[in-house]
């Protein structure tokens, strides 16, 4: 054995020792590619003719061929709404040879080819996901929603149909449009803003409105090792726009069913001749009704970005987000029913939400400042601090007591009479809260060669603070057993027991931690990646660890600290230039919130993630697939307490908990005009391990399956443009969503099992110069579509209904 082992090393070492020596014979081009105006042209393809040798241009419009045979070649470069260009070239033994190259094409010219050429595909991950590789060449599933995409669906928001354009992406328990709360592979998946982790509590940031979003990127698996903790699940990232040097602007209005009325703006350009000093401004402000009555959601948002170019290799940005919402209280969107009606036994426009109760009012800032120094071509420095404030004031609404019954399940415990078929006693109780996050990143990107071997090397250092507190200690029950509110024959009168009388003057600090509604999170990591690559980077391997510290507490408790080191190894492969398969094994480790009724202590979150993948782009970059399969085991997961009762808190360690399934996604150009986004997934997740006391105390049991996911999920959205004729500019859109073994949000299943869902939405386009009329139908089939669960300890279900048929039209100006 010693013998064969010692033959195989001393064969690996001659197989490098050659390359290297091959790899000192060969030599080397590099370049840029400029614009007219002498704008760095970014994602153009440069290749020598007839050979394997090319490369993509950076942001900065730089390219690199390395390791090639000595001889003179022909070079072309080309790209999307780019007249190739060819030139010849000689490379020398041991030389480094340069070709610059002057394109004729502005930056405006070639965005608006990129629109109508590729609306759906982007081929590039974001800076703030901190990668230089191409998606097609990412050892692990990512999937972008182009700023396109979200305009053609008239996407106002993150929780406004984004999730259709990706794969296993569901929303099942949620607060309306107030938090996402997206379900993938199994888990809630973080939420993430241009690469920080937003979350501060259970509950999630307000939803970010689209008036500033570019494109929003999700990551599926562990992504610790480049981003902050997070989930094994994965995260989505929400991209904001910036400047891009181009003089230009958008103003949008939309009108729709229930009252929905929008409009928005987007500036964009210099703020000096040369060029160095850019912005970019972006506000909205939004009227939004409901089907159901009383039922409103208000926004105001403005997000101005400015951004400084010292000289040619170091920049710095400047940004503000602020978003204001007006809202009806928090839990309007719920409707409840007695457990023996099941599902939807009220029109799809009920409400139990009482006229009269204030607004709730939230505002959401973000603050960031970026700094980015290229040292040359190959290494770059990027440095980024955050600031994030959220402040909530108002009320959430939940029932107290659910007939028919003894109404003695209500927050007091003290028996209050019979309650009929359908009786509600409704509560509502204060919701004030506040969010402080302070976050911070520096990270190195750097490109070297050891002989015949490339590396991609990614490292550095993130840390953050965060805190939340909240009251929700007051309550108040706006009906009485003598006179309750009825869902069967609602009275939307003044209620029986009259308004509440809260307590807002009270320092809020006071009030929170009086009744445990304190958290907070501070963590430190630092971690290191090399992307080694093999054969002409043909065979790329990823080496990656992640050092993390966290100090947590949860609702008030005192801080438990802990420590992890999470690795990751990813192995992806080019079959030829278009095809790539991949490999992962890498693992995550995230804090968590929660008491745990007999006093143990909450620890992290720990998971691994194992995935193979196929990824392939179609007809020249047109399109491209993705098919992955994964396994995650997730550890010390906390879900809540089956036996909670009203107002408690609790949970219950899990033990260990799988999610294993499939993904295809398909997205892109099929042919000229036609665009098509669609995908599948299978997701199926059950309790992998569970202690027998915690299995005994509340009815969970190895084998059961965990609540938050559906089974089955296939998307489509198909968007076809005339490109010719007397009609040039009309398009048409279809699509579809469809769900198939859901699972609720709670462990208590009940009798009735939530039903297939399927929804069509459909819509008309028209594009003439400089104006853009865009007209959608949602739930054109006019079906009853909700979501829901049962709860044992009110011994009822709820439901939260979606819209039936309503439109949205809206006129685009370009200018």
């Amino acid at each position: 054995m010693k013998i064969i082992f010692s033959a195989k090393v001393y064969f690996f070492l001659l197989l490098f020792s050659s390359l290297n020596m091959i790899g000192q014979q060969l030599g080397n081009i590099n370049g840029k590619v400029s614009l007219s105006g002498n704008k760095p042209a970014g994602d153009v393809s440069v290749t020598l003719k007839g050979t394997k040798y090319s490369d993509v241009t950076s942001v900065s419009g730089h390219y690199e061929i390395k390791n090639v045979k000595p001889g003179t070649y022909n070079i072309i470069v080309k790209g999307v709404g780019i007249k190739p260009i060819e030139n010849s070239v000689v490379v020398s033994a041991k030389q480094t040879t340069t070709k610059n190259f002057s394109l004729s094409e502005s930056q405006e010219d070639l965005e608006e080819v990129v629109i109508k050429k590729n609306k759906y595909k982007q081929d590039k991950p974001s800076l703030s996901l901190r990668l230089q590789t191409p998606v097609l060449e990412i050892p692990q599933n990512v999937q972008i929603v182009s700023g396109q995409t979200l305009k053609d669906q008239q996407i106002t928001s993150m929780s406004d149909g984004v999730i259709r354009n990706v794969s296993g992406a569901v929303r099942l328990e949620h607060w309306g449009d107030l938090y996402t709360n997206i379900t993938m592979r199994g888990s809630q998946i973080q939420a993430f803003r241009n690469g920080f982790n937003v979350v501060s509590s259970f509950w999630g940031p307000l939803t970010e409105d689209m008036s500033f979003v570019d494109h929003i990127e999700f990551v599926k698996g562990p992504a610790g090792f480049m981003l902050s903790s997070g989930d094994p699940s994965g995260l989505y990232n929400v991209v904001t726009k910036k400047p891009t040097g181009v003089t230009k602007g958008e103003v949008s209005v939309i009108g729709g069913s229930y009252d929905f009325y929008r409009a928005s703006i987007d500036l964009d350009g210099k703020l000096d001749k040369k060029g160095k000093l850019l912005y970019r401004f972006n506000g909205s402000a939004q009227n939004k009704g409901s089907h159901r009555a009383f039922e409103r959601n208000n926004r105001y948002v403005i997000a101005p970005v400015v951004s400084y170019q010292i000289d040619d290799k170091t920049k710095i940005t400047a940004e503000y987000n602020f978003q204001y919402a007006n809202m009806t209280e928090v839990g309007s969107y719920y409707v409840f029913g007695p457990a023996a009606g099941g599902y939807a036994t009220t029109p799809v426009g009920f409400t139990m939400t009482q006229p009269g109760l204030p607004d709730t009012n939230i505002q959401d800032h973000s603050g960031y400042l970026m700094f980015e120094h290229k040292f040359d071509e190959n290494w770059k420095l990027s440095a980024q601090t955050s600031y994030f404030k959220y402040i909530q004031q108002g009320y959430s609404s939940w029932p107290g007591v659910v007939g028919p019954g003894p109404a003695d399940r209500d927050f007091d415990g003290v028996p209050e009479g019979n309650l009929a078929y359908g009786d509600i006693i409704r509560n509502v109780g204060i919701w004030d809260a506040e969010s402080n996050m302070y976050l911070g990143q520096v990270f190195v990107n750097g490109k070297f060669n050891t002989g015949s071997v490339t590396h991609k090397v990614l490292g550095g250092v993130d840390l953050g603070s965060k805190d939340y507190m909240a009251d929700w200690g007051q309550s108040h029950d706006l009906d009485t057993p003598a006179n309750p509110f009825n869902v069967y024959n609602p009275n939307y009168g003044t209620p029986s027991n009259g308004f509440p009388q809260f307590d807002h003057t009270t320092p809020l600090s006071v009030r929170a931690k009086a009744i445990g509604g304190l958290m907070s999170t501070e963590y430190a990591a630092g971690y290191i990646q090399d992307e080694l690559g093999f054969f002409e980077n043909k065979l790329r391997l990823t080496l990656a660890g992640r050092y993390t510290w966290i100090s947590q507490a949860s609702w008030g408790g005192d801080p438990i600290s802990d420590s992890h080191i999470t690795p990751r190894v990813g192995l992806s492969a080019s079959i030829d230039e278009n095809t790539s398969v991949y490999a992962l094994y890498d693992q995550a480790f995230t804090p968590q919130s929660g008491i745990i009724r007999n006093g143990d202590k909450v620890k992290p979150l720990t998971g691994n993630n194992r995935e193979i993948g196929i990824k392939r782009d179609w007809f020249d970059g047109s399109w491209s697939t993705t098919l992955s399969a994964y396994s995650i085991l997730k550890k010390n997961e906390l879900t809540g307490d089956p036996a909670n009762t009203p107002g408690q808190q609790f949970s219950v360690v899990l033990g260990e908990k799988r999610a294993q399934g499939i993904e295809f996604d398909v997205r892109g150009k099929i042919f000229e005009g036609l665009n098509l986004i669609a995908n599948y997934a299978f997701t199926e997740s059950i309790v992998n391990e569970i202690d027998p006391a915690v299995s005994a105390a509340t009815g969970i049991n190895k084998g059961d399956i965990v609540p938050g996911y559906a089974k089955h999920t296939a998307n489509a959205w198909l968007n076809y443009t005339l490109q010719h004729g007397k009609l040039k500019g009309f398009g048409a859109s279809i699509g579809g969503t469809f769900y198939d073994g859901r699972q609720t949000d709670t462990w208590s299943a009940g009798l009735e099992r939530l039903p297939s869902y399927f929804k069509l939405d459909g819509g008309l386009s028209y594009e003439t110069g400089k104006i853009k009329v865009t007209a959608n139908v949602f739930n054109i089939l006019d079906k009853y579509l909700y979501s829901g669960s049962y709860y044992e300890w009110l011994s009822a279900y709820y439901w939260q209904t979606e819209a039936p048929r309503n439109f949205r039209v809206g006129v685009t100006y370009k200018f």
